[in-house]
């Protein structure tokens, strides 16, 4: 089934090119901006001295992020706004893009809180949570028989 035709009328260009791309665009496309972003992809991994967690979250500076530790919760906050502002002499074109997301993660009482850190590189933040030195297995031994 076809959408409906959309009948240009005498309106401002960026109208038109919103309601054209709606109506004989993919909602996929709309899916794909900044706006539609609520919470990115995650990655955990552990290794034998820390755990790693990978957002996935393309777009954003590193000022952008905010984490905060509150006990054995790891709040991960990301807010960006922009505005664009077009100016001609038939109209003013106002846009404004607000996207954010939320994570928490209850951390388990083998990190060692004091040593967090994060890093935000090629559109991934990665959240480094060393173990605690109990934590990490012990090398093996040999033990002898008495």
């Amino acid at each position: 089934m076809k959408p409906a035709k959309y009948q240009q009328k005498s309106v401002g260009t960026s109208i038109d090119s919103f309601l054209n791309s709606f109506f004989h665009g993919n909602l996929n496309s709309f899916a794909n901006n900044d706006f539609s972003f609520n919470s990115p992809a995650t990655n955990i991994v552990e290794t034998e001295n820390e755990y790693k967690i990978e957002l996935a979250a393309p777009g954003l500076n590193k000022e952008d992020f905010n984490l905060n530790l509150d006990q054995n919760l790891l709040t991960i906050e990301a807010k960006k706004e922009t505005k664009e502002e077009e100016t001609t002499e038939r109209f003013v074109k106002q846009e404004f893009n607000f996207s954010a997301f939320n994570r928490t993660f209850t951390l388990p009482d083998t990190v060692n809180a004091n040593d967090i850190n994060a890093v935000y590189e090629n559109g991934v933040l990665s959240v480094v949570l060393p173990k605690k030195e109990e934590a990490k297995p012990l090398p093996a031994k040999t033990i002898a028989v008495q």
